[in-house]
């Protein structure tokens, strides 16, 4: 299941809905494959956060030529990590570059098939491994209000659409492309650690009742809906949204710090 994660984002005179990954069923990946990185999403949030099966993460990075993330969103995604994960033997990110599949625009089934043939890491004794794939073409359900950031579609399984975050950044007034990079990549990590209510059980009830899988926390990372307006880019002038205080407390639950 997909769980939709919903960012609005006030560019010129129109509101623009910016998701991070829909409810339609076309986006919506179930994997009955018997690897252990290709489980449904969640059901990799205990191995993540804690040490008990995994001393070690691995963070395998693949981006299509020219589109690879800053190494400024890169940095504090790693410092997201440190922050939350219980992995002694510590965090790795490998970054490499491929070619255009030509696929764009995708569809998830589709990212799935490029996995397939471009992810090189995968669990191996007490290392976890996660792959995050940045494309080089938007989510084939966007539209003119509406378009897809990122998705996390299977336990150690991410897409960013990094052309989509580059077209919104060069809007007049929109976020640093590191700032929206970073918040993408928190936010749909925070999905492969369960959140919300996806893998990592609450602790308290603030899963919102209308967007399964988000928190109900104003200005939380999990929120689903963020308007990108004056407010929010003033909290984006301070930084990436961090997980409030209930989202953290199911995490340490889970295992995680």
């Amino acid at each position: 299941m997909q769980f939709t994660k919903l960012l609005s984002i006030l560019l010129f005179t129109s509101l623009v809905l910016v998701s991070c990954s829909n409810d339609d069923d076309n986006d919506t990946l179930i994997e009955t494959n018997a690897s252990p990185n290709k489980q449904p999403l969640g059901n990799a949030a205990n191995d993540l956060l804690s040490d008990i099966n995994f001393k070690g993460l691995t963070i395998e990075i693949v981006s299509v030529q020219g589109f690879e993330p800053t190494p400024t969103a890169v940095n504090a995604f790693r410092n997201f990590l440190e922050e939350r994960l219980f992995k002694p033997d510590g965090i790795i990110i490998n970054q490499r570059t491929v070619s255009s599949s030509e696929l764009a625009p995708f569809n998830i089934q589709e990212i799935s098939q490029i996995e397939n043939t471009t992810r090189t890491l995968f669990n191996e004794g007490d290392e976890i491994t996660v792959y995050i794939y940045f494309a080089d073409g938007s989510n084939e359900e966007d539209s003119n209000t509406r378009v897809t950031l990122g998705s996390a579609y299977l336990n150690t399984s991410m897409v960013i659409y990094e052309s989509t975050l580059r077209s919104i950044s060069s809007n007049p007034n929109a976020p640093m492309l590191s700032t929206i990079e970073a918040a993408t990549l928190n936010h749909e990590f925070a999905h492969l650690l369960g959140l919300v209510n996806i893998g990592t059980p609450l602790q308290s009830p603030h899963e919102d009742a209308t967007s399964r899988g988000h928190c109900n926390v104003q200005s939380c990372l999990m929120e689903a809906a963020i308007e990108f307006g004056n407010g929010m880019m003033d909290m984006l002038g301070n930084g990436v949204p961090e997980l409030d205080a209930l989202c953290i407390a199911d995490l340490q639950a889970n295992g995680g710090r």
